[in-house]
């Protein structure tokens, strides 16, 4: 299957990609800008994919201009629908990838597919805008939005979470400025995120949303821990109030119930390999990057 793939660049876009080609499936990289309407059609009329898979955007939450969650999250996700519908033959799968931020702060946990979108950040409106723009095609398109909980793994910006603490760790760091320690989320593995995309494009069901999670949150004191543990390492946590957001999401896991259900009519059974090992992962290509620093 022909597969066009946004944001082939990006943390997501490089294991997936490598596990459609493994699995003998073609991935073709979007490379135009998603804010070029015109070279968006003539881009996708040319590789006239059967499947696509929408992983390009801003995700950062603290990213410095907040008009930019918008132009790309919407905006270019609307210039690529648009440009789907050109198609003589359409796609015969749209994955949109949406997040688990638009749930927002909330007591219930975990937190299902239906229950009641509430964003605090800019991040989290712009995708719940972008699900309710996408639905406007669902009756020409065969679309389906997956919402990622939290997950990690080699090749995570510097910016997120736990990539800063592996390379603190790796570097023996005395001291690591962080923000709100008192948050609770699931740090799932990216290539069970990877691979949960993958099974949703051939099995998953047209018009749905799919929370993709494991259900199993950690504290951040937890992760420290385990760090502290994988390296013998111990590290002084400071916090450094221009990393406090003032709308924090306390708490985010979700229930992986209606993705189970749906791929285990297929047989098919997802794996999130253990936290310990997604960390001793990251830990390693931290002290990598840092070798190669040195050299």
């Amino acid at each position: 299957m022909k597969i066009l793939l946004t944001g082939a660049d990006g943390f997501t876009g490089r294991p997936f990609a490598e596990q459609a080609v493994a699995k003998g499936h073609e991935v073709v990289a979007l490379r135009c800008d998603l804010s070029d309407r015109a070279g968006l059609r003539e881009e996708v009329l040319e590789v006239a994919p059967r499947a696509v898979v929408h992983l390009a955007a801003i995700s950062f939450v603290g990213h410095a201009h907040e008009d930019a969650f918008y132009a790309v999250n919407v905006v270019g996700t609307t210039n690529l629908l648009d440009a789907l519908l050109q198609l003589p033959l359409q796609p015969e799968r749209v994955l949109l990838a949406s997040s688990a931020n638009i749930y927002g702060n909330s007591d219930q946990s975990p937190l299902r597919e239906t229950h009641q979108p509430a964003p605090v950040n800019h991040y989290a409106m712009s995708k719940v805008a972008m699900e309710y723009m996408a639905r406007t095609y669902a009756d020409r398109l065969d679309l389906i939005i997956t919402r990622p909980f939290n997950y990690t793994g080699p090749g995570q910006d510097i910016n997120f979470l736990i990539p800063k603490l592996a390379m603190h760790f790796a570097a023996r760091a005395p001291v690591v400025a962080l923000g709100n320690l008192e948050v609770e989320r699931e740090f799932n593995d990216i290539r069970m995120v990877c691979d949960a995309y993958m099974q949703l494009l051939t099995y998953g069901e047209s018009g749905e949303t799919y929370n993709v999670c494991s259900g199993l949150p950690y504290t951040l004191n937890h992760i420290i821990e385990t760090f502290v543990e994988l390296t013998g390492h111990q590290i002084k946590v400071e916090v450094d109030q221009t990393f406090v957001r003032p709308n924090e999401v306390h708490r985010l896991s979700g229930s992986p119930d209606k993705l189970r259900a749906t791929l285990e009519k297929h047989g098919v059974t997802l794996v999130n390999p253990p936290l310990r090992d997604t960390l001793e992962r990251m830990l390693r290509a931290a002290e990598t990057e840092l070798r190669h620093r040195a050299t």
